[in-house]
């Protein structure tokens, strides 16, 4: 696949998931299971995925140390991590702390795998998260007033932090020329059986919802947010480097907004469609050769 096809589409899916996530939050299942279903189903799928490329799912014991790593903090930690922070502020708040991962990449690729980024990429993607601030900037204003802001800020901080780790360690095992999709799906496997245990442990249980919107939306979830998004993003970071994958930070709230628009009715606002122009420009910017 070309490089834009591995740009655009975890882009368009992960947009997409923000409306889908909407029917797991509204069936009353604890979001510690609803997250472990999704990555339990995956997982499988992409075992099978595996098998049917001749994939070997058998790794050295040391990658299966790094993988329950990269499943505690990157599909553990990481997706706990943005349930609950937007419990305490705005989803608008959470987008713009994501926005800031394209830095964090930036410098973990910088020193971890001594990947170069430019000024003029900086300058760009520092102009995405503007962008991206501007078009959530009601919902930030209004932070503020939360009784519990600074603790969803840090758990947001915290979720960026574990999207970080996990994209490191898992960029770590594709350059040990170890297959992607055996990575994926053993690390989704492990962050699967931790959430479970971490549900049982605080008393939460397990719960399922056997209605057409909670089934229907985890399979989305697990087959495109999850596998298919995953596996076209880390192809990326693999060509790209890490943080001009993390770019797709920077685009996805444009097109959740879009898609808001159409499905739940927000009305945008200039201060957003301006934000939508800054964050598009800043992309272009920072992909020009």
């Amino acid at each position: 696949m070309s490089d834009r096809a591995l740009f655009w589409g975890p882009t368009l899916i992960w947009a997409s998931t923000w409306h889908v996530i909407l029917y797991q939050l509204d069936s009353g299942v604890p979001v510690l299971n609803s997250v472990a279903w999704r990555f339990a189903l995956a997982a499988v799928m992409l075992w099978v995925f595996a098998l049917s490329r001749s994939d070997s799912m058998r790794l050295p014991l040391s990658a299966h140390v790094l993988m329950a790593a990269t499943g505690i903090v990157q599909y553990s930690g990481n997706y706990w991590g943005v349930y609950e922070a937007e419990r305490h502020i705005s989803s608008g708040l959470v987008a713009v702390l994501f926005s800031l991962m394209v830095f964090g990449n930036a410098l973990t690729g910088r020193i971890i795998f001594g990947q170069a980024v430019s000024r003029r990429f900086l300058l760009a993607a520092s102009g995405g998260v503007v962008g991206v601030a501007m078009i959530f900037w009601p919902e930030i204003a209004a932070t503020g007033a939360r009784p519990t802001a600074a603790l969803g800020l840090g758990l947001g901080l915290l979720a960026v932090l574990c999207a970080c780790i996990g994209n490191v360690l898992t960029l770590t095992l594709t350059l040990r020329s170890l297959p992607l999709v055996p990575i994926l799906s053993w690390s989704m496997g492990y962050g699967a059986v931790f959430l479970v245990g971490l549900s049982l442990s605080t008393g939460q249980g397990l719960h399922f919802d056997w209605h057409a919107p909670y089934v229907l939306s985890l399979l989305y979830l697990a087959v495109f947010g999850s596998v298919m998004a995953f596996v076209l993003y880390f192809k990326l970071m693999q060509r790209q480097g890490a943080a001009r994958a993390a770019l797709t930070g920077v685009v996805i709230p444009v097109i959740a907004l879009l898609i808001s628009a159409l499905f739940e009715g927000w009305q945008p606002t200039l201060l957003a469609v301006s934000g939508m122009v800054v964050c598009l420009v800043s992309l272009f910017m920072a992909n020009r050769r």
